[in-house]
Order: structure tokens, then sequence, then C-alpha cells
């Protein structure tokens, strides 16, 4: 080929190159300029661990808040929500289906859930909530306040602190306070570290008491009873919160009294709890959701949020029956 024929050849891929890349400008601009073409239905896979009032009404805060915001803007959102019966192998079940029929959003409730998902997928946003500590369910070693990657949440922690504080001012006496949670629960160890250094500082002392599952939950506490142990601090776990009319049953009879991490197991079994409102966790959550769905924002940047609203709360005819005196600031539990 002579140099005038390559030269012509040359100017014609060109024109063809141009042509084409002209081309996917006039396609691609207008998808992105033009808010017409923004996406207004979403599709979320919902995992909750186990179903009982405080993960319901996580749930419920969550899809109540997107809701409310896709009614305001336009936006439908699809949910199709899943129980894991309190079993972390399905959890793994139901989020590998959500991946599988590419959702846009996980929202994981409470830390099995969490951890299924984000080893399900690393491309697919998850917004979980219900968490206590999201550096110990994520394994994360180096804690910043937010993940660095595609998860992102609220958590359900309440201050340890100030929960060792109250089994002091309602067990004034006591010397001895069992820690009972579920032993697979990695978020009620990390509880159970934490306010065991709180009740030493305030001259009590914490035991672990653990069971594996609902089959051996009567045994444990039982134990509690046999080792005379003066008061009982339950942290937010779920399985305990499964069971906690059988912890009550137990505990009940033999005086002792319960302080329990979270409104819906101090109902079943406790006398008191520093209540946080998981309804406002899981709407935090749902606002979370709508930002990275709708808005762009990368749940990788996210700080995680926490519960703001406290009370103290207690159940009157339990305590009554158990001969605690509340003190003035305690809410009474419906």
């Amino acid at each position: 080929m002579n140099k005038m024929v390559k030269k012509i050849a040359a100017v014609a891929l060109a024109g063809v190159l141009t042509a084409t890349a002209f081309a996917g400008c006039s396609k691609s601009e207008p998808e992105k300029d033009n808010p017409s073409q923004a996406k207004t239905s979403y599709k979320i896979g919902i995992c909750q661990l186990v179903q009982h009032d405080a993960l319901d009404a996580a749930t419920k805060g969550f899809m109540d808040k997107l809701n409310e915001l896709g009614a305001a803007n336009g936006i439908t959102f699809d949910f199709d929500s899943q129980n894991a019966s309190g079993e972390a192998t399905n959890c793994s079940t139901i989020v590998s289906n959500f991946v599988s029929n590419q959702v846009d959003l996980i929202m994981a409730n409470a830390t099995d859930a969490m951890a299924a998902a984000s080893q399900a997928t690393e491309t697919i946003p998850i917004v979980a909530t219900s968490i206590t500590d999201y550096a110990t369910g994520l394994e994360i070693t180096d804690w910043k306040g937010k993940t660095g990657f595609n998860v992102t949440g609220s958590s359900d922690l309440a201050p340890l602190k100030d929960q060792a504080a109250m089994i002091k001012e309602l067990c004034p006496d006591a010397k001895s306070v069992a820690i009972l949670y579920c032993s697979a629960e990695k978020n009620s160890k990390y509880q159970s570290d934490v306010i065991q250094q709180e009740l030493t500082s305030l001259g009590m002392t914490g035991k672990e008491y653990t069971f594996v599952d609902t089959n051996d939950v009567t045994a444990v506490t039982q134990q509690i009873v046999n080792d005379k142990c003066d008061a009982v601090f339950i942290p937010t776990d779920n399985t305990a919160a499964s069971n906690k009319e059988a912890i009550n049953n137990v505990l009940e009879p033999a005086k002792i009294p319960v302080i329990a991490g979270e409104e819906g197991l101090c109902k079943g079994c406790g006398i008191a709890t520093l209540s946080i409102s998981y309804y406002s966790i899981g709407q935090a959550a749902g606002q979370m959701a709508y930002d990275i769905l709708v808005n762009g924002q990368n749940p990788g940047d996210m700080e995680i949020q926490y519960a703001t609203e406290l009370k103290k709360k207690y159940m009157p005819e339990r305590a009554k029956a158990l001969g605690i005196t509340i003190p003035e600031g305690y809410e009474a539990i419906a």
C-alpha cells in the first residue's frame, strides 16, 4: 500500500472513530443529565435474624422512613422481607438469594445478618441496624467510626457505664452480678467484657453465664440461682430475647432481679432497662438507605449512627414483687 492510500485509509478510519465517539456521547449524555431518566423504583432485600419486638420495630422503622421519603419524592420501594428464624446459616441463604436477584440494597437486621450480607457481596450497598458494635461484628481492628467499604448503618448500643450504674442504683447491696447471654453472639460478648469492668469500678463482680441455644438456656439460668447471684444483667442478645419467658420462669420465683439491655427483653424478664427506641434506629437506617440509593452517597464514607433517645424504664408489677424500690426518673413500661 503506497503512502497516499495509507493516508486516505487513516483519514477514513479517523472519521469512523470520531463519528462513533459522537454517537456514544449523544446516547449517554441525556441519561446522565436528564432528570426524567432518574430511577424511581428500587428493590430492597431485608434479612432479619429473628422475630422479636426490638428487631420487628427496627424493620418497621426502616420501611416506614423509606416509604415516607419515597412518597414525598415520587419514588417507590419494593421490599422483600425475610426472617432467618434465629439461624445464621439461614441468613447466608437469604442474602445469597438477594444477590442473585440483583436487589439495589440489602438491609441487615442484627449482627449475623450483617456478617452474612458482607460476605455475600462487595458491591451491593448494605445498611445494617440493631448492631451493638460494628467493629466486632465485621472484625475490624482499626475502627474509625465508618467501615470504608459497602456497609454502614445504625447501632443499638446504650452506654454500658450507665447500665452498670443502673444495677448499682436499683440493687445497692449487690456484690455478684451474673451476665447471661448466648455464646454465639459476638456483640453480647463485647457488652459483657465492657460491663464487667464497669461493675468492678462500682464494687461489684460480674460473672459470665453463657448458653449455646434455646436447649440449654433454662439449665444455665438455673445455675445462676444455684450460685446465689444477687442480680442479673442480660445484654442486647437476640437469643436471650427469644427465650425471655423461660429465663423469667427461673429467676422471678428465685427473686433475682434482671436489668435488661433493651425494652422488649425487659418486658419478658426484667425489672428495668436503659431503653433505646429500635423504631428510631430503624428510621435512621432508612434515611441512610435513601441517601445511598437516591442521593448517591457511599456507604463506606458514612458514619455509624447511634441512638440518641435514652430512657430509664421499669416493670412496675415485677419490681414490686421482687421488693425493688424504683427511684424518681424512671418511666413505667406499659
